[in-house]
Parts: C-alpha cells; structure tokens; sequence
C-alpha cells in the first residue's frame, strides 16, 4: 500500500503510454491536487487522471526550481525526499512531458492511494 503516481500520454488515436513513474512523492501529489482543484475539481483526489497543458508543466517546473511544491502527508503516502535524484527525475518529466504535448499528445497525471 502506498502512493504510486503516474503521468501517461494519450495520442489522438487512443494509444497510450506510461512515461513517467513516482512511489511515494507527496508533494508531487500536493501539487496536482491544489492543480486539481484549481481547474474546478471536487471530491477526493485518488484515481483521478488530470490532463497536464504546457502552462501547468511550467509551473510544476518553477515549483521544482524554487523548491515550492507544497509539503504535503497522507495516510501511506510517505516522504518526498527532495534529493538531487528526485528533483533530476521531476525536471526530466517536465521535460518530456512538454516535448510530448508538442507532439500533439495529451499528458495525464493519476495516482492511486
């Protein structure tokens, strides 16, 4: 038990992709709620794919820069570590994940807890 993140893409013909995978980072996962709840979300945040646009991966990225994502605990969720590793692995999925819209695809976050 825990909590798994994932970011998938979707293309325009359905096809999918998992491209990027986090166990245990909350404050990722805090970060995506206030985001979910921002563009009108209700109800539990848990199992809900969110669709991530180019401005909201750059400002996951400034969050990540600056060190902002918000501290965020949950029952199982653990501790974001905040390790140069952590932050290298955040950064790249900004990365991908704007090169991935570019392309035309949707990029989607959910997490399960």
């Amino acid at each position: 038990m825990g909590l798994d993140q994932y970011a998938t893409t979707i293309t325009q013909e359905g096809e999918t992709e998992e491209i990027a995978y986090w166990r245990k980072h909350p404050n990722l996962q805090g970060f995506m709620e206030n985001l979910y709840f921002q563009k009108g979300g209700t109800g539990e945040f848990n199992n809900v794919p969110l669709e991530l646009t180019l401005e909201d991966i750059s400002l996951l990225e400034a969050h990540i820069e600056e060190d902002m994502l918000p501290y965020t605990e949950g029952f199982f969720f653990g501790e974001s570590s905040g390790d140069d590793e952590e932050i290298e692995y955040d950064l790249w999925f900004c990365e991908r994940a704007r090169n991935e819209i570019e392309a035309g695809k949707a990029v989607v976050y959910s997490s399960w807890w």
